[in-house]
């Protein structure tokens, strides 16, 4: 079964690297997609399953306050978190952690390497290194990464991660070329 072209490798990446027009205002560190990150994962024959949105499915683009751009981004960050973190966003969010991890299971199950899944630091959604709490960037996970390592370990599910940030963009690449060797 799958005998054809496929690589069979996948990696999974936060919505935002292939799609900056989603990002909460003033974070984006690029006009439509990061490049970079989209070429490496071209040239290295892998598809890419783009994960969903926590923050633009639970609050909008807009995040629920069209002023968000105006505040220090950690500031921003640190609202939007407390908003992931109330009830009915968190029934969104594990809703959609559970389709990631549908698909995951879907291509191991069948044979399939998942060498890696990359999130952005920084986030409060998505961050797997650095996430923003309490008005700061600190160490820890975004509440949809929190979520799907929680569901990955439980499920016995290793996949490594990485997180990437505009900031810090060569040490990111040099990163996911680490995920991909595993591929």
């Amino acid at each position: 079964m799958f005998s054809d072209a496929r690589s069979k490798n996948v990696i999974l990446v936060s919505h935002c690297i292939l799609n900056q027009n989603s990002i909460s205002d003033g974070t984006a560190d690029f006009p439509g997609t990061n490049e970079r990150v989209l070429k490496l994962l071209m040239d290295a024959g892998v598809g890419i399953i783009q994960m969903p949105c926590p923050e633009l499915l639970c609050l909008g683009l807009d995040r629920g306050d069209i002023r968000g751009g105006e505040r220090e981004v950690v500031v921003e960050n640190t609202r939007i978190r407390g908003n992931l973190n109330k009830s009915e966003s968190m029934k969104i969010i594990n809703d959609l952690v559970n389709q990631v991890l549908f698909q995951i299971e879907e291509y191991l199950k069948n044979g399939f390497s998942v060498p890696g899944i990359v999130g952005v630091n920084r986030s409060p959604s998505c961050g797997v290194n650095t996430t923003s709490k309490d008005n700061r960037e600190v160490d820890g996970q975004g509440v949809f990464m929190g979520e799907l390592c929680r569901v990955l370990k439980d499920k016995g599910i290793n996949i490594d991660m990485v997180g990437i940030k505009g900031a810090e963009m060569e040490k990111g690449i040099e990163e996911i070329r680490g995920l991909l060797h595993k591929a």
